[in-house]
């Protein structure tokens, strides 16, 4: 089976990297001979990589080429179809779909968190890209609600994100960067009246003079090592920064082996999740509070509204000092999820038949 996959490929970001690498994982555990062609921005890296075909996500002419000579297309997961950011997003994911549709190859929904959808314009969108999709799954009841609500008729199910079927305990370069128990941090920019960094630095100020080492775990590249930096420096304690080039692997381990996440990305908590470390979440985004409330985690505080250091190192101690009833309110999601994580590629490849 050949299959085209579209998603924010080829950016340099960690956690739609760790999308695309635990879809490629999925699909080659049910189906070794599957051929993949990535959608992606920088498609030489892209097939090194992984090992796949991948072709540039900016050129129509290639775009039709993949998906005309493929038994269909993903798009996903991540957060794909929202205009937060813009239009652009709707458009562009939209499209690559329809392209699917006018070559009558069938198009597949993968774990996507959707939303939000302000413009009555991008519902419509939305709703009618949705309806000749051949699978449909979503990574929360938000994401589902929202579909429900703007008119999708199709079943959608809710799936876990791809990502949690990732295996902590795989092979890979692990580079150790403190011996002591420590607290890992993802920390990303965003626009903000309240100064929410001057705020986490005084709360891992408080952490760190217990007693607990901290790292900073960059999740988008650059961009992140930047913010992460910036944080670092209005702390009066010391505090490492990760290496932002690391694989993905190495920032699920670094990860998983802390005593605490505290996390903005949504990815660095479900690189938490993925490796039973418990987290208290900083949150810019919806998909924060969702993914949170699956994991029975905390959520310290939302940047965009006032608060203190004192609620955050609060919540923290709190995760700390029960930390083994945190891991197991985790895993009252976590040990289900892994197991359903790679069931949407299973039921893909069970199309072959179709073809």
């Amino acid at each position: 089976m050949r299959l085209v996959l579209s998603g924010y490929y080829g950016f340099d970001n960690v956690g739609d990297e760790a999308i695309l690498y635990a879809i490629i994982s999925a699909l080659r555990e049910a189906d070794p001979a599957v051929e993949i062609t990535v959608l992606s921005n920088q498609p030489e890296q892209t097939a090194a990589k992984y090992q796949v075909k991948a072709v540039n996500r900016w050129k129509i002419k290639e775009i039709i080429r993949a998906i005309r000579s493929s038994d269909g297309l993903i798009s996903g997961g991540g957060s794909l179809l929202q205009d937060k950011t813009g239009n652009r997003s709707v458009i562009y994911y939209s499209a690559v779909m329809w392209i699917a549709k006018w070559l009558r190859k069938p198009y597949y929904v993968y774990a996507q968190g959707i939303g939000p959808l302000q413009s009555k314009r991008n519902q419509a969108i939305v709703r009618r890209t949705l309806a000749g999709s051949r699978l449909l799954t979503v990574r929360d009841e938000e994401s589902k609600q929202l579909l429900e609500r703007i008119g999708v008729t199709k079943p959608i199910e809710q799936v876990p994100d791809p990502v949690l079927g990732l295996s902590a305990d795989a092979e890979g370069p692990e580079e150790r960067l403190v011996a002591a128990p420590y607290i890992a941090v993802s920390v990303r920019d965003w626009p903000s009246e309240h100064h929410y960094k001057q705020e986490l630095a005084r709360s891992l100020d408080m952490l760190a003079a217990d007693g607990y080492p901290i790292i900073f775990v960059p999740m988008h590249g650059e961009h992140d090592a930047k913010a992460s930096e910036e944080t670092r420096q209005l702390m009066t304690a010391e505090a490492t920064i990760a290496p932002h080039e690391a694989a993905i692997m190495e920032k699920i381990k670094w990860i998983a082996g802390s005593e605490l996440l505290i996390g903005m990305r949504l990815h660095a908590l479900i690189f938490a999740a993925v490796g039973d470390a418990p987290f208290v979440a900083l949150s810019y985004d919806p998909k924060i509070d969702s993914f949170a409330k699956l994991c029975r985690q905390p959520v310290a505080a939302h940047v965009n509204e006032k608060w203190e250091a004192d609620m955050l190192y609060e919540q923290a101690d709190v995760q700390l000092s029960k930390r083994e009833q945190a891991v197991a309110d985790m895993q009252l999601y976590t040990n289900e999820a892994r197991q359903k994580a790679k069931q949407t590629a299973q039921v893909i490849l069970q199309e072959k038949g179709r073809f």
